[in-house]
């Protein structure tokens, strides 16, 4: 089985979870880097978008900003011949950063133009620029055009569960919202990669 997996804003590419898909259920998996063209999600989605145009996936997955990004590339290429797997995906971005760092935290934001940021899997310091948070307020509920199954942690404190079940009762193209007793890291829910994948027709 062919899947193009997304990892989360502090993943990578060689991640547990793409590891898993490859190592234990011998699944063809590309893994691109997610950051490559930038880090809004806007520019994460066109990774994906290049790698869609250009090639034939049975899955497209993704974990976190990740899987908010799959949702996109759904959302813009409803003609396109795949199912989504979608990983504690991080429906409301917009919301979730306003929720940390505050109205005012936001202001500054717009102000300075950028905001440091220190990305826990490179260990180092990154700038998000302002247009950050201008794609989030247009990409963060991205209504999927393909048969989709989510998974997603009832004890998740960095994405809230209430998003995927948002998400599934306002687009019947979610087939199912898998609860996982896990966090954000979805460490738990590895074993239900291949049940989701069954449920999608795989």
């Amino acid at each position: 089985m062919r899947v193009l997996f997304a990892h989360g804003f502090e993943g990578s590419p060689d991640g547990s979870k793409p590891g898993y898909m490859r190592d234990v259920l011998g699944w063809d998996v590309t893994a691109p880097t997610m950051s490559e063209l930038g880090w809004n999600i806007e520019q994460e989605t066109d990774v994906l978008l290049r790698l869609i145009d250009t090639n034939e996936y049975d899955i497209v997955a993704g974990s976190s900003m990740g899987g908010l990004a799959a949702a996109n590339a759904s959302a813009l290429r409803p003609n396109a011949n795949f199912s989504l797997l979608l990983i504690a995906p991080a429906f409301g971005l917009i919301d979730l950063w306003r929720e940390s760092i505050g109205e005012k935290g936001l202001e500054i934001w717009k102000e300075t133009g950028e905001r440091a940021h220190h990305h826990h899997g490179f260990g180092e310091d990154i700038l998000l620029s302002w247009d950050f948070v201008e794609t989030a307020k247009r990409m963060s509920w991205p209504m999927m055009a393909h048969p989709t199954v989510i998974l997603h942690g009832v004890n998740d404190d960095v994405v809230p569960i209430n998003v995927s079940k948002k998400m599934k009762e306002e687009n019947s193209n979610v087939l199912d919202l898998i609860e996982i007793v896990d966090g954000h890291r979805m460490q738990e829910a590895k074993p239900h990669f291949a049940v989701a994948a069954r449920k999608l027709g795989y």
